[in-house]
């Protein structure tokens, strides 16, 4: 069976128009045999970000940014970029609460990375959905952020030492000029009376010598005198840390408690007396006693008066051997009888 040039030519064209379709794919970010899964996002701008940069997974390129639109009568002003993205790995899924990273992946390159979460309790985003986007800082944005911090405070600094300078220039002028040659001259003055002061004090020493001499012998006589002193001073310290000891191994404790004893049998002994019991109660507590008493001592006073007056009612002394009367005393009796009369109070 022979082939007409026609056939080979147009079966040639469809393959070639085949290629075309399916290069023109490729490039798109689709693959050769189509069936990938897409999703959207929308972010306030591209990030950098063309059509056909792929999307990444920790790193691992796993599909191509199919389609970028700008939406200016989009509702949320924030999100006017809307890009169209697909998935090339098959049984690829992606969890709910995953975001979309548009902008740099490294220093020269751009892309989309998806930040998967680890929470797929949630179920997943079905091929179609759209996911949450937002855009990295670029590292220009991130160098500046550093930058003006670091340029607002070398600036300060340099207005600070532009002021210190001035400052300075301003002081030394001819005024602060005169003020440091007059400081000086001063300081010269100072050293001068310095130089006069130790002139007169080794002038003074020099006459005074023999006073400091005489005040150091006296010195060190005291220091030996307080040498030979220190065995007394020793027992001085001796006896009195005995005396401490003693007082320390005193027993106050038995004396407190002696003490107390003694305090506690005279209050025993003032409440029988306060309850007319025993004798000093009875003293203290029956009148017709103290009555008594005080009778007994009336008429024993009495007595004494009427001896003193009239003693001769009751000694008789004879002279000549006459017979007595009365009551016969010895002499020792009437020594003592003549001593309790003479003690009596007049």
């Amino acid at each position: 069976m022979k082939i007409s040039k026609e056939l080979i030519t147009g079966i040639i064209t469809i393959v070639a128009i085949g290629l075309l379709v399916t290069g023109v794919n490729f490039l798109k970010g689709n693959s050769f045999f189509g069936g990938d899964d897409v999703y959207y996002a929308y972010f306030p701008q591209s990030g950098g970000v063309t059509a056909a940069t792929s999307v990444y997974v920790n790193g691992v390129d796993v599909g191509k940014v199919l389609e970028i639109e700008y939406l200016p009568m989009e509702k949320d002003s924030n999100k006017r970029v809307k890009m169209t993205f697909n998935i090339s790995v098959e049984n690829l899924k992606i969890p709910m609460g995953t975001k979309v990273e548009a902008g740099g992946i490294d220093l020269l390159s751009k892309g989309l990375t998806i930040h998967m979460v680890e929470d797929h309790s949630k179920g997943y985003y079905k091929p179609g959905a759209t996911l949450e986007g937002f855009v990295s800082q670029d590292i220009t944005s991130t160098l500046k952020e550093y930058a003006d911090p670091l340029s607002n405070k070398l600036n300060a600094a340099l207005l600070s030492i532009d002021n210190m300078v001035n400052g300075v220039s301003a002081f030394w002028d001819t005024t602060a000029t005169s003020q440091i040659e007059g400081s000086l001259k001063e300081i010269k003055i100072a050293i001068k009376r310095f130089g006069s002061a130790a002139e007169q004090i080794e002038l003074l020493v020099e006459s005074e010598k023999v006073t400091l001499s005489r005040i150091l012998s006296n010195v060190e006589e005291i220091t030996a005198n307080l040498k030979r002193s220190n065995e007394k001073v020793k027992k001085i310290v001796g006896n009195v840390e005995g005396i401490t000891d003693d007082l320390v191994s005193a027993d106050f404790k038995g004396t407190i408690n002696n003490a107390k004893e003694t305090l506690a049998k005279i209050n025993d002994v003032l409440d029988t007396a306060m309850k007319g019991e025993g004798t000093l109660g009875k003293l203290l507590g029956d009148e017709a006693l103290y009555n008594e008493l005080v009778k007994t001592n009336q008429e024993l006073q009495n007595l004494v008066e009427d001896i003193q007056i009239h003693p001769e009612r009751y000694i008789h002394f004879s002279v000549l051997g006459a017979k007595t009367k009365g009551v016969p005393l010895t002499k020792q009796e009437e020594e003592k009888l003549r001593n309790l009369l003479d003690s009596l109070p007049n």
